[in-house]
């Protein structure tokens, strides 16, 4: 089948309404910040595990990594690993932010570090988190506006059509019902993601091939030939800084995408050898694949399971960003804002930082690009910074402020210059930022010592 129908459509319609509805329904149970950000303390472990797995797993890691394995091969792999392997190694250190958040009622890095060094530290590094949340968020409009454009070619709706309705879906829910809205609505798509995309799309791939055996035979090798050069080895530093801040559960569920991810990948090599060139992006390899090798009515809950990916990613990070606005920033120059003020300036900068993601996945269409850009600039400035204020008792707000300007202005230009040497940006702009936080810091700390953590 290499067609969608309508009952296909049908599906995914009510899907669309039936998400948007929870997000509408939640907005009365919205009476405080807790119930905006953290649902009112009231989810339970099943909720919490579906809502990060879903999260985790987003559109760039679904189908920008699947364009990945579908174009360059091993690189989908080697770049996913260090995601893998940041999120255990965050395992090693996150009871100390536990007790550090419960000693001294920090909620937030950006929170620490005004505790630490400054106002101005909190700042520029809330501003940075808000770019890569931001980032990510754009990444998920571009997976979305490529499966709308391709649902929605023979009616003439484009690429930007879709971007302009994945965007305007995203901030009604989020908006109106913050996180009630989007981890009940997470447990509906992790679910959906989990049979309909990650079990049924590769077991039906192989199957359509005739078996692992024919699959395995008529495989271009090469593709699974180990290698690296200088920007995978950025993209590694990128993915192993980036993502030192995650959960066992979601670490889990995104070692075993990988694996689907990369099969799907290479199975649509031999079913669809022209996706690139027939879709205009390798962003639609799956579900391009989903088109071709599933029936009716399956194809539908399948292209549903794959949006269901974007919107939960989309939503959680969104809602990051918002939060970090408000709280981080916001509250530190209003701290007397009330509560009612505060869900309306949420409200308000989730429709504002969805424009501007929309911005970004206008400019750029690939989205593992996108979310390859945004992780690089904030690994590069503020990952090491992060650790110097959990750890070193040395660090200073000189240190780190000139380390976080250092790296992201060197990675800035790195990436302008398009990446001497083909070495990825991540590398020269961490490489600069930690040279400055320590040989800066060492020359200031006893002038100007930071307040030091005790726990």
């Amino acid at each position: 089948m290499s067609e969608i129908t309508v009952l296909d459509l049908g599906i995914i319609g009510l899907y669309l309404v039936g998400m948007l509805l929870v997000g509408v329904w939640f907005v009365k149970r919205i009476r405080n910040t807790d119930d905006f950000y953290v649902a009112g303390r009231t989810l339970g472990p099943v909720v919490l595990m579906a809502t990060v797995c879903a999260t985790i797993i987003g559109g760039s890691a679904m189908m920008g990594r699947a364009a990945v394995a579908y174009q360059e091969g091993f690189k989908a792999v080697a770049t996913a690993i260090p995601y893998v392997l940041g999120m255990f190694l965050f395992a090693g250190y996150s009871g100390r932010i536990q007790r550090v958040g419960e000693k001294y009622s920090i909620e937030s890095i950006p929170e620490l570090f005004g505790y630490r060094f400054s106002k101005t530290a909190k700042c520029v590094l809330s501003v940075m988190v808000v770019f890569a949340m931001v980032g990510t968020v754009a990444a998920q409009v571009t997976a979305t506006a490529t499966i709308i454009k391709l649902l929605g070619g023979q009616v003439g709706i484009s690429y930007e059509v879709g971007a302009f309705i994945a965007t305007l879906i995203f901030i009604i829910y989020t908006a109106a019902s913050g996180l009630f809205g989007v981890v009940y609505t997470d447990v509906v798509q992790f679910f959906m993601l989990l049979i309909f995309v990650y079990i049924l799309i590769p077991t039906s791939s192989i199957s359509y091939l005739g078996g692992f055996g024919n699959f395995w035979e008529n495989l271009d090798k090469s593709y699974i030939t180990p290698y690296i050069n200088g920007e995978i080895l950025g993209d590694i530093i990128t993915y192993l800084v980036f993502t030192m801040a995650g959960m066992f559960w979601g670490t889990f569920a995104y070692a075993v995408t990988i694996v689907l991810l990369f099969t799907m990948g290479l199975a649509a090599q031999q079913i669809l050898p022209d996706v690139a060139a027939e879709y205009g992006t390798a962003d639609a390899v799956i579900p391009a694949l989903a088109i071709k090798i599933l029936p009716p009515g399956l194809t539908g809950l399948a292209l549903s399971g794959i949006l269901s990916v974007m919107m939960s990613t989309a939503d959680s990070y969104l809602l990051v960003s918002v939060q970090t606005v408000v709280h981080d920033l916001g509250k530190t120059f209003k701290p007397d804002m009330t509560q009612k003020h505060e869900i309306l300036f949420s409200r308000i900068a989730s429709v504002v930082l969805a424009l501007g993601a929309l911005v970004i996945a206008l400019y750029i269409h690939s989205a593992y690009t996108v979310v390859t850009l945004s992780f690089t600039f904030y690994a590069a400035a503020a990952g090491l910074p992060g650790l110097a204020a959990l750890y070193w008792k040395k660090a200073t707000n000189a240190g780190v402020l000139s380390a976080m300007i250092g790296g992201f202005t060197v990675t800035m230009i790195w990436k302008v210059l398009d990446q001497p040497l083909g070495l990825g940006a991540a590398i020269p702009g961490s490489l600069v930022c930690g040279v400055l936080l320590v040989c800066v810091s060492l020359a200031t700390c006893k002038k100007k010592p930071s307040v030091a953590l005790e726990v």
